[in-house]
């Protein structure tokens, strides 16, 4: 039964959800919408209270219960919140069973997952730089994000900026660097097109979230504009609905969802129905190690996963707005199951979702942070999308 549920946020940004059996077993999960922690903790806290004393093992009820067991539901604070519990509640179910969570979903179909990194963070400058560090360490595929404020209708002269970064790394590397750029919703309708038929000629892999949240409507428009470009998006989405909605319009070619808003199932849910439509899923997650490990365990069993997404040397573990600095790997007793190599990370052998957190490590790193909000401004002091 469980007898616990809490949440300790720790260095730099990231929220870990503990939960509890009477018979004391404990296993580990992870939130985000860190902008918003104390909500989410506090969210946590009311899924502690909701689920006491139920049958830990009865993970697709509670998944349930936490998020659609009460009249108003969704949005992303309670469904990060009910995602960390559950991921928590796999891990000790595949614990108890001495077995890593994918050999419940169907076993591995592969034996390592193709991983990409970060170069660049919201201003984004010396990314020749930075992306023959991330070559150096072996990866070779990067994201960065294409711009910083945006307004609605740009110069050409702010277009041309996008391009030239993206072009000196087409300069520099040819095609053996696969890039991938991030739109991060700042990027209004009247500016998607210009961008994307000047972007053509690079050949991403994908740009990210072309609209924000709310616009997906326009995605069949912005589509056909996009030329050969392939659009993604989904990394704010929830749930198998949202999905639906991106797959029977045609007009996504991959999606994006977060294990730390979907939950572990419900992502391997999203994975097989995108199957159906012959789309790949690359689930999103600048995150921490417990995201990363439960995201690892869903792309070990699902075929249409060709790359996944994670954090080291993320430019928010550095100290980002004051914090202090951390990498995941400070919070694992061994971290050989998430250190990439030559670009990719092994499929978890270990029991659980394949990793074991170090709780004197966690209870340093612990703290009351607040992440502050960007309030991004156009020079006229109108709010720009962060």
């Amino acid at each position: 039964m469980i007898d616990e549920i809490r949440s300790v946020t720790v260095a730099p940004r990231w929220i870990l959800v503990r939960v509890r059996t009477s018979d004391g077993v404990t296993g580990w999960g992870e939130a985000i919408v860190p902008k918003r922690a104390r909500a989410v903790c506090a969210a946590v806290a009311e899924l502690d209270r909701v689920l006491h004393g139920a049958d830990e093992r009865r993970i697709e009820e509670l998944w349930h219960r936490a998020r659609d067991g009460a009249f108003f539901r969704d949005g992303s604070v309670l469904a990060t919140a009910a995602a960390g519990v559950e991921h928590a509640l796999w891990d000790i179910k595949a614990r108890r069973l001495g077995v890593p969570v994918h050999d419940l979903l169907g076993g591995p179909v592969r034996d390592r997952v193709r991983v990409y990194a970060w170069i660049a963070g919201d201003r984004p400058g010396d990314v020749v730089d930075q992306a023959r560090t991330r070559v150096g360490q072996g990866y070779g595929a990067v994201k960065m994000n294409a711009t910083a404020e945006f307004d609605l209708l740009e110069s050409p002269a702010a277009v041309d900026e996008v391009v030239a970064r993206v072009g000196a790394l087409r300069d520099e590397f040819g095609t053996e660097l696969d890039i991938a750029l991030d739109f991060h919703g700042r990027v209004h309708r009247s500016m998607v097109a210009p961008l994307l038929r000047e972007l053509e000629q690079f050949r991403l892999l994908w740009v990210e979230e072309p609209v924000a949240p709310g616009l997906d409507a326009l995605l069949p428009d912005i589509c056909r504009a996009k030329g050969a470009t392939r659009i993604a998006t989904g990394e704010r989405c929830t749930t198998r609905r949202d999905f639906r909605e991106l797959l029977t319009g045609g007009v996504v070619d991959v999606l994006q969802p977060d294990v730390s808003l979907t939950g572990l199932f419900e992502l391997e849910k999203i994975c097989r129905m995108a199957e159906a439509f012959d789309v790949p899923v690359v689930p999103h997650c600048p995150n921490g190690p417990i995201s990363l490990a439960a995201s690892l365990q869903v792309a070990a069993c699902c075929g249409n996963v060709p790359l996944l997404e994670q954090s080291l040397g993320l430019h928010y573990n550095t100290g980002y707005a004051g914090l202090a600095a951390a990498e995941m790997h400070d919070y694992l007793v061994d971290p050989a199951p998430l250190s990439p190599s030559a670009g990719h990370l092994p499929v978890p052998a270990g029991s659980g979702l394949g990793v074991d957190l170090d709780p004197e490590a966690v209870a340093r790193g612990e703290s009351d942070w607040t992440l502050p909000d960007p309030d991004w401004r156009l020079p006229d002091g109108r709010l720009a999308e962060w």
